[in-house]
């Protein structure tokens, strides 16, 4: 799924696989302890002219407020 150029990426977080899990129609599965892992793996798989939106579910929003929240001097 394509919006204003951007390939919209789902993402989820399951804590018994340890991680980040996005799905795109076309592409493999990715799984990432982070996000900007994430992203990077996602963006192996794609053209180099081809921008990546993550779209967070509410689980995974949820997960990356908790680990910014936990960051020391932030």
């Amino acid at each position: 799924m394509t919006v204003s150029d951007r390939l919209v990426v789902h993402v989820t977080f399951d804590e018994r696989r340890g991680g980040y899990i996005a799905t795109v129609p076309g592409l493999a599965t990715v799984t990432a302890l982070s996000l900007r892992s994430l992203r990077k793996r996602i963006e192996a798989q794609l053209p180099p002219a081809e921008a990546v939106k993550l779209e967070l579910d509410r689980i995974a929003r949820r997960e990356r407020d908790r680990r910014r929240i936990a960051l020391p001097g932030r």
